[in-house]
């Protein structure tokens, strides 16, 4: 897998960032706030057994995201 750098709201080079898999076109989200609380991910809809979420700013995805 090949990642190119799409793009960070950090200003100090630490999280979040996005990422894109050149092969693919998908996505890969950096993040260092994974989401835990289990009243949170009670909310969530069939959750894999070893899936992860991390929340990441709003203004990332509409500032880097591809539109494509």
């Amino acid at each position: 897998m090949t990642l190119r750098f799409i793009g960070t709201t950090s200003e100090h080079g630490n999280c979040p960032t996005l990422y894109e898999v050149v092969e693919t076109g998908d996505i890969v989200v950096q993040g260092n706030h994974q989401l835990t609380n289990p009243e949170d991910l009670a909310q969530l809809r069939d959750v894999g057994e070893h899936e992860t979420f991390v929340v990441i700013p709003r203004n990332l995805l509409t500032r880097f995201a591809p539109k494509e």
